[in-house]
């Protein structure tokens, strides 16, 4: 396949977040027997933001964490890192799907993002914080009547959502691809994923926190009064156990019935100059999300590089690492977008271009699957939106785990299930199909708008 575009034809096929020489040593993997009080299966954001809050909840606590790889190098490492209050994906979502919770689930998506960004400061997290809010433009004129809708659930909520004209919208950031947009100013901004994960790993052991890395579960074992989870060169007892396994749905066989592993590409542009940042505006740095059928976000990061993501894929038995995302011309339809939505930087050059496995559900949110009788929890399901919405998904597993009985265990998040999706050999033929009206939907139309109207009747609301 020939490469369109020549400025990515140099660019590393790795996170732009885990190009860092300060990125922190391994642990050590795990050898031998042990027990613990809490075991957690998975090292991304989720597990370590549960380590945190057991610990806190309770120092004596015996919490050991597991994690296959490197922390920060799963899904954790490789997303835009746009910080959001929501829990449910966006309001419109939560409306979707919970319309008699919004409120409550508005309320403890605001509390979870303070006790989040309360947490990086106690701990002294250096993750690149930057609270210039969070936008959604539309991208085409027909677009606004639903971004009008987005913006009175926002207001109606408590949120300070700005409504901006053409021009307005292009003040902030200037593209010919932006009609309107609706600037969320509270609570919302960037970070840099891999160093808020590295951030809390430290967190984690000042805790006392047992981490063993490089350490893949193997088998689980129902020993009646606890699970027992086996490992390479050891195993793990626990009462408890948590399973922030995500799009690998590791834990029990069932959770692939709710968990699709779907794709997310993602390239980085060079540092801009100062005359090349002039020519987009940007001053206030906002992270952004666009109305596209297939969807883009884009944000800045500390050295002025763009990240801009989007386009998603599948391949057959959701495979989390194929070696077909490791070619460059897969981005090249990206580079594509990206060079729609700021043609005036046509002499940039991409540095990185990578891709990571997004855990979709048809609720596009965190769900909780209980097994072994309640002594193991699987949560996951962000569908790509976890970067703070992990620390609310890990608290709720802890409450699950724990039989506290807070209110919102008693929410429909909290007791019911997203949609089963087949698996193979049905799922191939059917993504790929989707993904190939998502692709051509907004340019070419015909068959592919009934096949997306049809997927969302049936509760994939993509």
């Amino acid at each position: 396949m020939t490469l369109k575009h020549a400025a990515l034809a140099d660019a590393t096929l790795s996170p732009l977040w885990l190009d860092d020489p300060a990125a922190p040593a391994t642990e050590p993997h795990l050898i031998g027997r042990r027990q613990a009080d809490l075991l957690i299966v998975g090292g991304g954001f989720t597990g370590l933001w549960a380590a945190i809050i057991a610990k806190q909840r309770d120092p004596s606590r015996e919490v050991v964490v597991i994690e296959a790889g490197k922390v920060a190098h799963g899904a954790s490492g490789r997303p835009g890192g746009i910080v959001s209050t929501s829990v449910m994906h966006g309001l419109s979502n939560a409306e979707r799907v919970f319309p008699d919770d919004m409120e409550m689930l508005e309320r403890l998506g605001i509390e979870n993002l303070d006790a989040w960004r309360a947490t990086i400061e106690e701990f002294g997290i250096d993750a690149d914080l930057e609270w210039g809010g969070e936008m959604t433009v539309a991208a085409r004129p027909e677009d606004i009547e639903g971004l009008r809708h987005e913006q009175d659930l926002h207001r109606r909520h408590g949120h300070d959502a700005v409504w901006l004209d053409r021009d307005q919208v292009r003040a902030e950031v200037a593209s010919p691809m932006f009609h309107a947009g609706i600037w969320s100013r509270d609570r919302t901004g960037t970070v840099h994923p891999a160093k808020l994960a590295w951030g809390l790993k430290a967190a984690a052991k000042s805790l006392g926190v047992a981490i063993h890395e490089h350490t893949p579960m193997e088998r689980v074992e129902d020993l009646g009064s606890s699970l027992r989870i086996t490992t390479h060169d050891g195993s793990v007892t626990a009462p408890r156990v948590l399973f922030a396994t995500n799009a690998w749905a590791a834990g029990h066989p069932k959770i692939r019935s709710y968990v699709v592993t779907m794709r997310d590409r993602v390239i980085a542009t060079e540092p801009l100059t100062e005359e090349q940042l002039s020519r987009i505006g940007w001053r206030n740095r906002q992270g952004i999300y666009d109305t596209r059928t297939q969807l883009n976000y884009m944000r800045l990061t500390r050295d002025n590089r763009i990240v801009y993501g989007g386009r998603i894929g599948y391949y057959y038995g959701d495979r989390t690492d194929p070696a077909g995302d490791r070619r460059i011309e897969v981005y090249d339809r990206l580079a594509g977008y990206f060079l729609q939505t700021f043609p005036q930087l046509d002499d940039l050059r991409f540095t990185h271009a990578w891709s990571g496995p997004i855990d979709m559900t048809t609720r596009l949110a965190v769900h909780f699957q209980p097994y072994y009788g309640g002594k193991g929890v699987y949560a996951g399901g962000y569908s790509g939106f976890g970067v703070t919405a992990s620390r609310f998904g890990a608290r709720m597993a802890l409450e699950m785990l724990d039989d506290t009985g807070v209110p919102e265990l008693q929410l429909g998040l909290a007791r019911s299930l997203p949609r089963t999706i087949p698996r193979e050999p049905l799922r191939w033929p059917g993504a790929s199909i989707t993904i190939r009206a998502l692709d051509e939907v907004d340019s070419k139309g015909g068959w592919r708008r009934a096949w997306i109207r049809l997927i969302h009747a049936m509760g994939f609301p993509l």
